[in-house]
């Protein structure tokens, strides 16, 4: 039977650097080595039609109301008490998990 992955993506407790960057290169790490065991399953005849990852922005957990925990490409500034200006900006994620988009996964580097 076909396999689709959904929801794949690590949560973590972002932060926001000096440069005003958020360098979440675990999240890359993570990311990166389950499209290549995807890719892996592929060449050993798993029929992947599919993949997705968690969430492409920061969202609020809907079992716990935090927002601390983070899993999207996109920051949202917003803390667990509901404060922030929700004002959103790319992650080092963002640029990654674009160029992997664009080349169908060939480029994980």
């Amino acid at each position: 039977k076909p396999l689709f992955l959904v929801e794949n993506g690590l949560g973590a407790r972002d932060e926001i650097d000096a440069n005003g960057e958020i360098n979440d290169d675990y999240r890359i790490s993570y990311l990166r080595e389950h499209i290549k065991a995807m890719g892996d399953a592929i060449e050993d005849g798993i029929p992947v039609i599919g993949y997705t990852s968690w969430g492409c922005i920061d969202l609020v957990s809907a079992s716990t109301g935090e927002m601390s925990k983070r899993y999207g490409f996109v920051y949202v500034d917003r803390d667990d008490a509901g404060q922030g200006t929700l004002a959103r900006k790319r992650k080092k994620s963002f640029w990654w998990y674009k160029k992997v988009i664009a080349s169908n996964g060939e480029d994980l580097a």
